[in-house]
């Protein structure tokens, strides 16, 4: 099997994923996932689609991610190895649809409008 290649987002991050048969290393931008992700809930985001499919340890994993924050690239590496892992096999796209891995979540940051300071609050308003 040759390396699977994949796009992951979320929000402004975006993550390019290769994926490939070995010992369950996991890459991202050239540093090791948990020195990269000292969080231990986001190392966990990451693996997740591993442990939903049972695969963990199987698959060496390198994440090249930019932009937005680290829960963003988090996610979007989550859904990018989600989607390699279907790719590799079809028969876990319902396990990984059930545990809502294989939906790219839409929300993104509301847009600034003219006139106030932000999307949605006002300058203060002055009656006198």
């Amino acid at each position: 099997m040759e390396i699977i290649n994949t796009l992951g987002r979320r929000k402004t991050s975006v993550a390019r994923v290769y994926m490939k048969p070995g010992k369950g290393n996991i890459t991202v931008n050239k540093r090791d996932l948990k020195e990269f992700f000292p969080v231990a809930i986001l190392q966990t985001k990451v693996e997740q689609a591993f442990a939903v499919t049972e695969t963990t340890g199987q698959y060496d994993v390198v994440v090249n991610v930019q932009g937005g924050g680290i829960n963003g690239q988090a996610e979007a590496i989550r859904l990018g190895i989600a989607r390699a892992l279907v790719k590799v096999n079809e028969e876990y796209k319902p396990l990984l649809k059930e545990k809502g891995l294989m939906t790219r979540d839409p929300r993104m940051v509301e847009r600034k409008k003219p006139g106030q300071p932000g999307a949605r609050k006002k300058f203060q308003f002055s009656k006198r």
